[in-house]
């Protein structure tokens, strides 16, 4: 894509580096000779705005019998192109130039010979009618219903690059399918450079005239060039040629044929890669929406039922941890029990849900944005479904689920212990004193024997420590379900990004960029 000095920092310019934009990012998932057509334009349009500014390229077109080559002659003055129903069968057009300076690159680049160009102001005679016509490069294109294959091609090739194309028509065919399908249809862009003129109109009734005329803009809007200028005329008669020459000196002097043209040629050019590509506007994945595929894997892989068993298992282990020693379960079947319920594991991961769910979620995103660029998000999303299964799978089974009990969980039942143990003791000795009856011997503490004192106190110290405790172990069977759930759907936010939302991001961002190449090709 051509990024020439010549338009470069300009609206023009602008149009093309967008365009140039959108054909980057529409490669692979465009066809090719969509892509290099749409190239073509672009470096045809900046070929012709890097050559002489002063030159309007003015190309006469028709069919047979339209009068195409009286309407040229007229127009230059000069018999040089052949007239009546046999036409030369040279599948060459000629020029007549106005103002040789400057003019020899750009009808090489048009590709008119030496041969066929005729410089109107080396002449010796005058024409009083070329007033304005300075800088003007008049083509007379072959009949663009001609037999000769040649003729269509150059006809194509001229019509391509001219800044101004003036169609001739005749009343007797003015509606013929082959230019409206041909030309007029695909040049909908195209109108502020377009002029058509309705020949032989000597040949119709004076008031039958508008209407026809009326008619012909009628076929022309229908074809989507509801603005073209439409004349009547009669190269024979004259009639009409004033107005014509007037509005091809208009064009000429304000100058804007050649970048009216060029922009056309970028707005037709959009509107063919926009048509190949997609209209729809750019999107991006809703936070919504990734949230609900997050929540659809995790459920795929039982995070909120592994989150129940944490909080289950570990409340119930640090409950029998913190009661009171006593009531708590003895044995070692209770204890291998206990460490065994502690230890919960993600279960299989249910496949098939997860791929639902990305597919899902690719087949929304792809409806939003349309062919062909739907296809390419849904091979990006389900591309790698297998890779992700394995690795949720992996990855969910290595996360520390936190089933282990707290260090504290242990100190409190030491303390038990403890206090038991002193509670025991304490009532021991005062056993024993009372055996001896030596019970008046102990120490007092306001008045109570010690080992009562101590006794009660354990016992009390217990009752309120199992208390606290249980009071603690709901908190912590909670928040050990919070942090398992958590490091769980970080594991499944972590595969999803990398395995399916960041290449269908990617392919949105390259879908953006198209509609932003194209939004500025056509501004």
């Amino acid at each position: 894509m051509p990024g020439d000095l010549a338009t470069r920092g300009t609206p023009l310019g602008d149009k093309v580096a967008g365009l140039g934009d959108a054909v980057v990012a529409a490669r692979g998932r465009v066809p090719d000779d969509v892509l290099d057509e749409v190239a073509a334009s672009a470096d045809r349009a900046v070929g012709r705005v890097r050559l002489s500014a002063r030159h309007t390229v003015v190309a006469i077109a028709g069919a047979t019998g339209s009068g195409k080559s009286s309407t040229y002659n007229a127009l230059t003055g000069l018999e040089l192109s052949s007239v009546g129903v046999r036409r030369p069968t040279t599948s060459w057009a000629s020029a007549v130039i106005w103002g040789s300076e400057g003019a020899e690159e750009l009808l090489d680049w048009i590709g008119i010979p030496p041969r066929h160009q005729t410089m109107r102001d080396s002449m010796l005679d005058t024409h009083r009618d070329d007033e304005g016509f300075d800088g003007v490069v008049l083509l007379d294109l072959p009949d663009h219903d001609s037999t000769e294959v040649a003729h269509h091609l150059e006809v194509d090739r001229l019509v391509a690059v001219a800044d101004l194309m003036v169609w001739i028509l005749d009343p007797q065919k003015y509606a013929d399918a082959a230019v409206h399908e041909r030309y007029f249809q695909p040049l909908a862009t195209h109108s502020d450079v377009m002029v058509v003129a309705l020949n032989h109109i000597d040949t119709v009734p004076e008031d039958r005239r508008e209407a026809l005329l009326d008619d012909v803009r009628r076929l022309l809007a229908d074809d989507g060039l509801p603005d073209v200028t439409v004349l009547g005329i009669s190269a024979k008669r004259g009639i009409g040629m004033g107005e014509l020459r007037a509005e091809i000196r208009r064009r000429v002097a304000d100058k804007r044929s050649t970048t009216a043209r060029v922009q056309a040629d970028l707005a037709a050019a959009a509107a063919r890669l926009e048509a190949a590509g997609g209209t729809a506007p750019a999107v991006s994945l809703p936070a919504q929406r990734v949230g609900d595929l997050e929540d659809v894997v995790a459920d795929a892989a039982g995070v909120s039922a592994v989150a129940d068993t944490i909080e289950r298992t570990v409340g119930s282990a640090a409950r029998r941890a913190v009661t009171w020693p006593v009531l708590a379960p003895l044995g070692r079947r209770n204890r291998d029990a206990e460490t065994a319920e502690a230890a919960p594991q993600v279960a299989p991961l249910d496949r098939a849900s997860v791929d639902t769910g990305v597919r899902g979620l690719a087949d929304e995103v792809g409806d939003a944005i349309g062919d062909p660029w739907a296809v390419h998000v849904r091979a990006a999303a389900t591309g790698r479904l297998e890779a992700l299964d394995d690795r949720l799978e992996r990855e969910l089974g290595r996360v520390d689920l936190g089933g282990r009990l707290p260090w504290w969980v242990g100190g409190v039942r030491v303390l038990h212990w403890v206090l038991l143990l002193a509670a025991v003791g304490a009532l021991a000795w005062w056993g024993v004193a009372a055996v001896q009856g030596s019970t008046s011997d102990l120490p007092e503490v306001s008045g109570l024997p010690l080992p009562a004192v101590v006794a009660g106190a354990a016992l009390v110290l217990g009752l309120v420590l199992a208390l606290l405790a249980r009071l603690a172990v709901g908190g912590l069977a909670r928040s050990r379900a919070e942090r398992a759930e958590e490091r769980l759907r970080d594991v499944v936010h972590t595969a999803l990004e990398q395995e399916v939302l960041a290449p269908v991001r990617a392919e949105l961002a390259t879908y953006a960029d198209f509609r932003h190449g194209i939004d500025a090709a056509k501004a």
